[in-house]
């Protein structure tokens, strides 16, 4: 496999702590990683620091574009702006989606903020939703969506502008365990239907399962990596019953 995303000795400091301890991580193309650990372990710093959103105090961080490779500790805050936007897609535990919003703009929002015109961000949006589950839902607001759905539809807004990488940070932490196998289906099988990267911070075993590679962290060092295990009775299931099968080529 080739190397999407490197970080060579990273460490980061907190007041009292230290969040990583000289780490060396590196992310393939089209695999899916469960990244593991107790409270405090340095899981969500590494997934935050992979991203962008925080930057660590030495280290350095590579993401291997289309066009040349990028040192992400070495951007200013402006080009991590717009890499988060162009090439990064994030699902959180709580969704982070605008309530204001309808389940179609929350989604068109991400495209348009990269300067596409609001009536083709839509159209575009709403062919992720149908493709993930929630065609006739694109005009309600999250109140009139289940816990299940709003993650659908961050999962939408994570993909829909082609983002090479996808970060989830316990994305099915809030719900029950049914509605958690059916949005961890939709999560796997829509991003591996684009060959995309995906990154799960979790504390739950079932969904580190079935990803193709678990890292566990402790005290801020990786203390364990499976690498790449093939598929198994507790691996990656089959197809839920959504419909992806050319969903996601447009």
């Amino acid at each position: 496999m080739n190397a999407i995303l490197h970080a060579q000795q990273l460490t980061k400091h907190y007041p009292g702590s230290i969040a990583l301890d000289h780490v060396n991580f590196t992310a393939n193309a089209g695999q899916s990683i469960a990244i593991i650990g107790p409270s405090g372990s340095g899981k969500t710093t590494l997934l935050h620091c992979l991203a962008g959103i925080l930057r660590p105090d030495a280290g350095a961080i590579t993401l291997n574009t289309p066009s040349s490779p990028l040192r992400l500790d070495t951007l200013g805050d402006a080009a991590l702006s717009r890499l988060r936007r162009e090439e990064f897609g994030f699902v959180f535990q709580q969704g982070m989606l605008l309530p204001e919003l309808t389940a179609v703009e929350n989604v068109a929002l991400a495209l348009m903020l990269n300067g596409t015109d609001r009536a083709t961000s839509e159209a575009r949006a709403a062919e992720w939703l149908a493709a993930l589950g929630l065609a006739g839902m694109e005009q309600r607001r999250l109140g009139e969506l289940s816990g299940g759905q709003v993650q659908r539809v961050a999962i939408a807004r994570a993909q829909v502008t082609g983002a090479q990488v996808v970060f989830a940070d316990e994305p099915t932490g809030a719900l029950d365990s049914a509605t958690s196998s059916e949005v961890l289906d939709v999560l796997l099988h829509s991003v591996a239907a684009n060959g995309r990267t995906l990154l799960v911070v979790t504390h739950d075993p079932n969904v580190a399962a079935r990803c193709e590679r678990v890292v566990e962290l402790r005290d801020g060092r990786i203390v364990a990596d499976s690498g790449t295990v093939p598929a198994s009775a507790s691996g990656p299931a089959a197809p839920a019953t959504t419909n992806f099968k050319g969903a996601f080529n447009v």
